[in-house]
This record gives C-alpha cells, sequence and structure tokens, in this order.
C-alpha cells in the first residue's frame, strides 16, 4: 500500500456477491481430475500432462472453460492433457513470483502467468532486477489473450449530468467535482451529495494502476513519455491528490466495490454508495447483467440493477488490459508444447467470440456486439490510448501515490480468545503467533498521516464487564506510535471465549464518534471463531446497528481465522457495513491476508 517494495502475495481475492474473499488458489478442475493427477494418469488411460495458470480473477472462468475444451479429446505427443486456472491478483502474483513462489502461502506454482496487463511482467524485471535475482519471466511483452479498455464507470443518471453520452468526460471534470464544495448540487442533484469515487490499490491492482497512470497523463496534457519531473511537479501532485480525497476507500479487488453497489442497489441506493469507479469496460457489461463477479456461470442468475452503470472513457486517453499470456522460465519442454498450443488455441474464431460475448473486446482490441450504447458502453471510444510510461516511472508513481493517497483512520480489533493458542501444523507457533506477527507486520504499510488505534476481545466472565479492551487509542501513526503499537500486539495474552457482536458494535460505534472527514474511516474485525457472549447482541441487532448508520461511511473488514471461523456471519457483517469479508482458513495465510485488508487504505 504506501511504496511499491512492501506488497506481499495475496489469494486469489473477492470472488464475487454474496461470497467471501478467501486466500488460497481456486481449483477449477473436476474431482476426477484431482484423483488422475495423484495417480499420474488421466481420464485416457495414458500418461498426462497437466499445465497450471495463475490468471487475473476477472477472466478465470472463461479460461477454465477454454481450457476444458482444449484439452477433451486431445493429445499431444500422445499423451493427454489437463489445464487448471487458478485465480491469482496480478499485482500480488508479481509479488509471489519475485520472491520465487511459496507454495506454503501462495499455492501451487504456475507454469504460465496471465495477469491483466504487460505492466505486470515489465514490473517484475525491474524488482527482480534491482534484488539481484533472476526473473522468472522472459525478457519483452507477450501476447495477449483478450482486451478490455480502462473506464471510469458511473451510474447512468450521475454520467447523463454530466453530459454522457455526448459530451467528453475526463479526469480533468472529476478532479473539479471532487473539490468543489457544492457537488452534485452544481448539476441540480443536491440529494446525491458529494463526489465518492472507487479505485483500486495501485500496488495490487491493474484497473487502481492504469487509473493513477492516467491522472498523471491527464494533470500534464501529454498522452506519452511521463518524466520524472512531471511526477513529481507541484501542480501535478495536487491534481492527483485532488482526485484522491474523492476515494471512498481502496482495496486489491473492483469486485468488492461492484458487490457493495449491486447491493445498494437492491436496496434502492444506487447512487448513495459510490458515484464513480475505475474499472475495465468488460466489468460495466457483467455489473449490468448482474453479474458483478464475472463468473461467466453465474450469468443470468441475478436480476439485472435498477440503476445501471455507463463507461465514461476518459477525454484526456485511456489504457487498455491486454491480459498477456506469459510462460515462465521454469516450465520444461514437454509444458512448453502444450502452453504454446493452447495460446493458438486461445486466439481461434471461436473462443474469441466467447471472450467479446462476455464482454471483452478481442486480443486486437476489436468490439463484440454487446459494446453498445444501450449497453452503457461506446464502440468507437477510446479515441485515445496512452503509452504506459517506463518502468522506472511507474515505479516512481507508485511511491509518489503513496505520499498523495488519502490518510486512513482505522481500527484494528484483534480476537485474544483461548482457541487462538492452538498449533498451526509445520510452523512450531500457536494461531495466536501467526496472527500476532502479521498484524506487526502489516503496520508497517501504515503512514505517518494515517492514525491507527488497537483493541483486543475475548468474551467477559462476569456479568457487567465488557467483552473489548482498549490496548493502544487512536493516534497519528508517528514512529513512537508504530512501536507501541507493535509491542502491544506481539505481546498479546491469550484467553476466554468470544464476545464478537458486542465488541463489533462498541468499535463500530467508537469509530463513527470518532470520523474523520477527510480520511478513510474502517473498523478491522479479526476472529477466528463464532460469538460465544450469552446475553449479549445478538447478529439481527449488530446488522440492524450497523445499516441504520451506512451515510456515516464507516466501513468494516472482516478476517475469518482458521477454520472454525464462521465466515457467512463475518460476509453479514462486513457487507452491512460496505466493507469486505475475507476468508483466512488456512492460519498459513493470514500474512497475505492483513495484506489484503490494509490495501484499502
Amino acid at each position: 500500500m504506501r511504496g511499491f517494495g512492501r506488497f506481499r502475495g495475496d489469494g486469489p481475492g473477492a470472488e464475487g456477491l454474496g461470497r467471501t474473499q478467501r486466500h488460497g488458489a481456486r481449483r477449477a478442475t473436476a474431482l476426477a481430475a484431482a484423483a488422475a493427477d495423484a495417480a499420474g494418469h488421466g481420464g485416457g488411460g495414458g500418461q498426462t500432462v497437466r499445465l497450471r495458470i495463475a490468471a487475473s480473477q476477472d477472466k478465470v472462468g472463461l479460461l477454465q472453460q477454454a481450457a476444458d475444451d482444449f484439452a477433451e479429446d486431445r493429445r499431444i505427443d500422445g499423451k493427454c492433457v489437463e489445464i487448471q486456472v487458478d485465480s491469482k491478483n496480478s499485482g500480488t502474483a508479481m509479488l509471489a513470483l519475485a520472491r520465487g513462489w511459496d507454495e506454503r502461502t501462495d499455492g501451487k506454482r504456475p507454469d504460465v502467468w496471465s495477469p491483466a496487463a504487460n505492466v505486470w511482467p515489465a514490473m517484475l524485471r525491474l524488482r527482480t532486477g534491482a534484488e539481484d535475482k533472476p526473473s522468472p519471466v522472459p525478457d519483452g511483452e507477450f501476447p495477449p489473450i483478450m482486451t478490455s479498455p480502462l473506464t471510469i464507470a458511473m451510474p447512468r443518471p450521475m454520467a447523463e449530468a454530466l453530459g454522457w453520452p455526448k459530451k467528453a468526460i475526463g479526469w480533468s471534470d472529476l478532479a473539479a467535482l471532487a473539490t468543489d464544495p457544492e457537488g452534485w448540487k452544481k448539476y441540480g442533484h443536491p440529494e446525491w451529495g458529494e463526489f465518492r469515487l472507487g479505485k483500486t490499490n495501485p500496488n495490487l491492482s491493474t484497473s487502481g494502476l492504469h487509473a493513477t497512470v492516467g491522472a498523471y497523463f491527464a494533470a500534464t496534457g501529454t498522452t506519452s513519455d511521463l518524466t520524472e519531473g512531471d511526477i513529481t511537479a507541484a501542480d501535478n501532485r495536487k491534481f492527483v491528490s485532488d482526485i484522491e480525497k474523492a476515494i471512498v476507500h481502496y482495496g486489491h479487488t473492483t469486485l468488492t466495490f461492484l458487490s457493495n453497489l449491486l447491493r445498494a442497489d437492491d436496496r434502492g441506493q444506487a447512487m448513495s454508495y459510490i458515484s464513480a469507479v475505475t474499472v475495465e469496460e468488460n466489468s460495466v457489461w457483467n455489473y449490468n447483467q448482474g453479474n458483478p463477479a464475472l463468473d461467466p456461470k453465474d450469468l443470468g442468475k441475478r436480476p439485472k440493477p435498477k440503476v445501471p452503470l455507463v463507461a465514461i472513457y476518459p477525454k484526456e486517453g485511456t489504457i487498455y488490459s491486454d491480459h498477456p499470456y506469459v510462460p515462465l522460465n521454469w516450465m520444461d519442454a514437454e509444458k512448453r508444447k502444450v502452453a504454446d498450443e493452447f495460446l493458438k488455441f486461445l486466439h481461434t474464431e471461436r473462443v474469441q467470440k466467447r471472450f467479446t460475448d462476455h464482454g471483452f473486446r478481442d486480443h486486437q482490441r476489436r468490439p463484440g456486439r454487446h459494446v453498445t450504447e444501450a449497453n452503457g458502453l461506446l464502440p468507437g471510444e477510446p479515441k485515445t490510448t496512452l503509452s504506459l510510461p517506463s518502468d522506472q516511472i511507474l515505479d516512481l508513481i507508485l511511491k509518489t501515490w503513496a505520499e498523495l493517497r488519502k490518510p486512513a483512520n482505522v481500527l484494528l480489533v484483534i480476537d485474544r480468545s483461548g482457541s487462538m493458542q492452538q498449533t498451526v501444523p509445520g510452523t512450531g507457533k500457536s494461531k495466536g503467533d501467526l496472527a500476532k506477527e502479521a498484524a506487526a507486520e502489516a503496520l508497517a504499510e501504515f503512514r505517518g498521516q494515517d492514525q491507527v488505534g488497537l483493541w483486543v476481545f475475548s468474551a467477559a466472565r462476569r456479568q457487567g464487564e465488557r467483552d473489548w479492551q482498549e490496548v493502544v487509542p487512536l493516534g497519528r501513526m508517528t514512529e513512537a506510535h508504530r512501536s507501541l503499537l507493535r509491542e502491544r500486539l506481539l505481546g498479546l495474552t491469550l484467553s476466554g471465549g468470544t464476545g464478537l457482536y458486542n465488541t463489533t458494535a462498541a468499535a463500530y460505534e467508537k469509530m463513527t464518534g470518532s470520523r474523520r472527514g477527510d480520511a478513510i474511516n474502517a473498523v478491522v474485525v479479526m476472529t477466528d471463531g463464532k460469538n460465544e457472549r450469552p446475553g449479549g447482541l445478538d447478529l439481527d441487532g449488530l446488522i440492524a446497528k450497523l445499516g441504520a448508520r451506512r451515510e456515516e461511511s464507516v466501513r468494516v473488514f472482516t478476517i475469518g481465522y482458521g477454520e472454525d471461523a464462521d465466515q457467512n456471519v463475518l460476509r453479514r457483517i462486513a457487507e452491512a457495513a460496505d466493507g469486505a469479508a475475507y476468508d483466512s482458513s488456512d492460519p498459513n495465510t493470514i500474512g497475505d491476508i492483513f495484506t489484503e485488508v490494509i490495501s484499502n487504505f
């Protein structure tokens, strides 16, 4: 979050509406294939070549469908073929590859990588080069599988108020709207309030990175060749900072924004959550089909939103996500042959049509039949395509963004119940030890402009006692405050049950009372169990409390830690406060999950 070099890898992230953000590779083959894998033979009776692909989550379902079609009854050099596609966020996959890919925390090692854009292999080479390590990717750029331009997605009534589709709209218009004290009143809609923007963290997400780069281009008025002087110029920094001030929160995936927006639409409050969100064009089409998770198997299963999104293509220019196909250097010749054949298959007309039928443009940037104004998309756009700056300038942009992004005002709430004493096999440590170390390490991602506090909770033993305890009050993240938080985290003792509902309600009340107008206000709750507090607040009561004060814009992010955590309950709690739920059922992943959570700030 606070500078490119500090992020570690994570799992696939959000799994979409009604699901928890879960760490770990997404299994994409049938149980029969898994059994065959154990035996070393495929269903055809001969030996099987197995290829594993790590892909950005927006195309995992489509790639797996193509992989299954490719492998059916296919032989290469007399052997059966199986391809498994795992979901892995682009930026976090890059970091996992940079550190050598630890299968204990990162999932099974891939043979092919398909991030959302060619920028990630370039950043990987920059990172490994700086550390004097060999890169796992070859030199050069890689062929695209499909493409999609970055857009600023906006509820149709709001976009029409700005002049869409006839008027060209861009980052300069949004910067002006974000800093205008009248907000939407200037456009005749005071009921819409201030302008609120959803944008992902550029260290982890392609849309967040492309949007941040696009804002710098808009500030300079150029379409290529950004320089160090462009990034450090005071006027350009102010322009980018003005846009960041409108941020609702960040995060590692646009699916959080789209899922929360669809739930707001269900309540008849679509324009109260965000005014705009930076996403690729294909995400706009899928959202308008009621499919914010972009899962082809979910298409048509939900009603379409009452208020659809439309795509604004920034008038200053935009950047394409080109979804490259990257063969990794550690592949053997046999797998490489399968990988090469699969790429040819992906470029066939039949497969490309499947991609365009789900809102993507083809690998040559040609729009499909769904890119129409009726669907909120403009086939004649984008009129201007931006050229990505050099790897060194991209790195500088990320470091500068860490200084310009919106401040955070966060209360960390950590479960200290006795169940955290359980030992995690293979680590020699307890669940509590791993969680305390992960939380302490995550403190490094906050900067001096942020404000952070720490509570712990279990279940009160006596009537009238509170379930929670303030360990460190909210305070500016000076080095002294950071050291105090770290010391108190690592020194926590574990005992008691789990007073989840009372604690969450109290933490939320605390943060609404301590809300900062210039910051992202949030509560992060980590627990390894279920509510065990008799006679306290029940789940329905907690959900009602959170929902009743949604306009306070205090987000709740939950972490379900270990196999006993009630992930469904934690998801409901997070959704009630327009946050997100994270699943760390495998305690080995808690460090990466904390990285995902902190990326929201």
